[in-house]
């Protein structure tokens, strides 16, 4: 039997003097409470102490230009995870559709350091858009590979819920619904590994400059 104690999380006290300015004043991006009592969050090493505020505000600083958007019809709890990866790649912002409450369990209080947006009604997500291509990702007859399809730097990556996937509304308002190869048995992959996928397609392209080799015209089921 392992009796090792957990490995704690975070860090504890600040120890030494406190950052300050250039003119010695106390640097306002740091939380007085958090340099007294440690920092516990689950946030990267250069955000350790730092108030929500300066957070928020040096990641807005930096934001990519996609968004992620979630359909909420049945309280899926993969929402949160798909929510934590889209926090993970700094997207722009993140959008529920459909009914306002969802799951946060899985976005491990991510959710708090991003921008979330409510629609209704895939039509309120439409008219929110405005012209910003929406792209499905879905497992669907007629999908085309994510891997060979060239992603806008701005859209919003649009994800169903876990079984049913894009609502037939969704597939409808979409620009182009993109699936992800699978070479196993399984029909499809969950939810929240697909968006890390996507997402990651997107900052390969986008951020690292990765071209897109396009290949042969492919659909899913081909």
């Amino acid at each position: 039997m392992d009796e090792r104690a957990p490995e704690e999380v975070g860090v504890g006290p600040w120890t030494g003097a406190w950052p300050t300015l250039a003119d010695g004043r106390p640097d306002p991006a740091y939380d007085t409470e958090l340099l007294r009592e440690g920092d516990r969050r689950n946030v990267v090493d250069r955000y350790r102490y730092w108030t929500h505020e300066a957070i928020v505000a040096d990641l807005d600083a930096q934001r990519h230009d996609f968004h992620v958007a979630v359909e909420n019809w049945g309280h899926d709890f993969n929402i949160g995870s798909v929510i934590r990866t889209a926090n993970a790649f700094n997207a722009k912002a993140f959008h529920i559709i459909g009914k306002r409450r969802w799951n946060r369990r899985g976005a491990m209080v991510t959710d708090r350091y991003q921008h979330e947006h409510h629609h209704p009604t895939v039509d309120d997500l439409v008219a929110w858009a405005d012209g910003v291509p929406l792209i499905g990702i879905d497992n669907l007859p007629g999908s085309r590979p994510l891997e060979t399809y060239d992603l806008p730097r701005e859209c919003v990556l649009v994800f169903g819920q876990e079984g049913p996937g894009l609502s037939d509304d969704m597939r409808e308002a979409c620009d182009v619904v993109l699936h992800i190869e699978q070479f196993g048995s399984t029909r499809s992959i969950n939810a929240g590994a697909a968006a890390a996928v996507a997402m990651h397609a997107w900052v390969r392209r986008h951020v690292f400059g990765q071209a897109v080799d396009i290949g042969p015209s492919r659909s899913s089921g081909e």
